[in-house]
């Protein structure tokens, strides 16, 4: 049986521009599902690359992203080999349209430093990441303990090493004053852009959680702003229709933040609404699921008028390893342009130029992974970690086994699997030229060291 979606919401949503009751109405009674994916340019460029073996076709292009696809159907992700190997992310459509966001006001041909402020599971932040300078500083934050784990791996998934996972309240940011280019606030909301895939959302929805949604919101980007520089760029995301979420906000950074509203430029046929905030007039962007292959979403971008001071911290100090140390690391990973770190028994590399923005960091955040996670050395030898199988960083000398879709299966099941690996000691395992992870060769068994709790537990 079909929910109802709340009277009331439907009752706030009449003359809003765009809306259209009755097929806003017949689209959520159809409840089409829609499954789209990003690709990911780390890894791989397209679905026609050769000998990569993705167990779809796809069916169309996300219009306002590079790397978006939707597919036909919804294939078992989980027993995908290459969707554990990160050359692509399952993500909502409507929500790349962060994308055009970055390309239109952001320089990308230079390094940035960015703030994604609500980050996990980490769909933005990969995105994100996707669309920088290779040199740019990315900060992935998230409040919630258990949801920072979630957005962690989903970073190191993605490889690269460029990345600092936090889990902070907004409020640690101000400390930070001036110190991002960009920040990205995909604010929690009501939610009810999302009533088409999760309908106990409707059961949660009321006018009260809109206006609570709405405070916190203005608390959240009241909190994160002192962060951004003079004329650095905010883009402020929700997954709510109502306007006290969307366009009501929008008008309060104008007139109580000394932020100026800009304007995307967005094709007609993308069938995205631009609407106008009832003061000031800054443009916002609906995505409506009866007017295109999405869910509900909103997204408006603004500049920091404010002048703003730069951030006068003492730099935490860091535990460097040894010489000996440094050269038992350095065989690892390619290049020559890390920094190496310890953090407890972790050590992980940070690009050279990323060191002292790691150190004033480090002084007033609570970071949970930053750049590529190394290992532990254990009796002068690394013991890998699975962050480095899958960063893109690890070492071309570094011994690989290939295996076939069933071993591949199993292999990331911790389950017994049939792999014939030659010689021994530490070597990745690969599927269609991809690493999963990692196993020890050892003379009389073959030791799987693919990380218990990212296991598929599915038979």
């Amino acid at each position: 049986m079909h929910q109802q979606l709340p009277s009331k919401l439907l009752e706030s949503l009449e003359g809003l521009p765009g809306f259209d009751r009755e097929s806003f109405e017949a689209v959520h009674a159809r409840k089409d599902a829609i499954t789209s994916i990003r690709i990911n340019p780390l890894k791989a460029n397209n679905f026609k690359e050769a000998n990569i073996p993705f167990p779809f076709v796809p069916e169309d292009k996300v219009l306002w992203s590079r790397f978006g696809y939707y597919l036909p159907q919804r294939p078992s992700f989980t027993f995908d080999p290459l969707f554990h190997a990160g050359l692509y992310y399952v993500q909502e459509a409507s929500s790349m349209f962060l994308e055009q966001a970055l390309i239109q006001q952001a320089n990308l041909s230079q390094p940035l430093r960015v703030l994604d402020l609500c980050g996990a599971p980490g769909g933005k932040s990969t995105h994100i990441q996707s669309l920088l300078h290779p040199e740019s500083l990315l900060v992935s934050n998230e409040v919630i303990k258990s949801r920072s784990h979630i957005l962690t791996d989903n970073i190191l998934k993605w490889g690269g090493g460029n990345v600092i996972v936090t889990n902070n309240d907004p409020q640690a940011f101000q400390k930070l004053e001036g110190f991002f280019d960009v920040v990205v606030v995909d604010a929690p909301c009501s939610g009810s852009g999302l009533f088409r895939r999760d309908e106990e959302a409707m059961d949660e929805w009321s006018p009260a959680a809109v206006q609570l949604c709405s405070q916190r919101q203005k608390r959240i980007l009241a909190d994160a702003l002192p962060s951004l520089e003079e004329d650095g760029l905010l883009i402020y995301s929700t997954c709510s229709y109502s306007r006290e979420e969307d366009e009501d906000i929008a008008d309060w950074l104008v007139e109580e933040m000394n932020m100026e509203a800009v304007q995307l430029d967005i094709d007609s046929s993308w069938n995205i609404i631009q609407t106008e905030s009832a003061k000031q007039n800054a443009p916002g962007y609906r995505f409506y699921p009866d007017k295109l292959k999405g869910e509900g979403f909103f997204l408006s971008c603004f500049r920091k008028k404010a002048s703003t001071k730069t951030a006068r911290l003492r730099p935490a100090r860091q535990e460097k390893l040894s010489p000996k140390e440094t050269a038992t690391v350095q065989s690892w990973i390619r290049n020559n342009e890390w920094s190496f770190l310890r953090k407890g028994d972790q050590i992980f590399a940070l690009f050279a130029n990323h060191l002292d923005d790691y150190a004033l960091l480090h002084s007033t955040l609570n970071i949970q992974y930053a750049g590529v996670g190394l290992g532990q050395i254990m009796k002068e030898k690394l013991v890998p970690a699975h962050s480095l199988a899958l960063s893109g960083f690890a070492a071309s000398e570094i011994p690989s086994t290939e295996v076939n879709l069933e071993t591949a299966i199993r292999y990331l099941q911790r389950a017994e699997a049939d792999i014939s690996a030659s010689g021994k000691g530490w070597q990745l395992v690969k599927y269609a030229g991809f690493p999963l992870g990692w196993i020890n060769v050892l003379p009389n068994r073959i030791n799987n060291y693919y990380p218990k709790e990212l296991r598929i537990l599915k038979q």
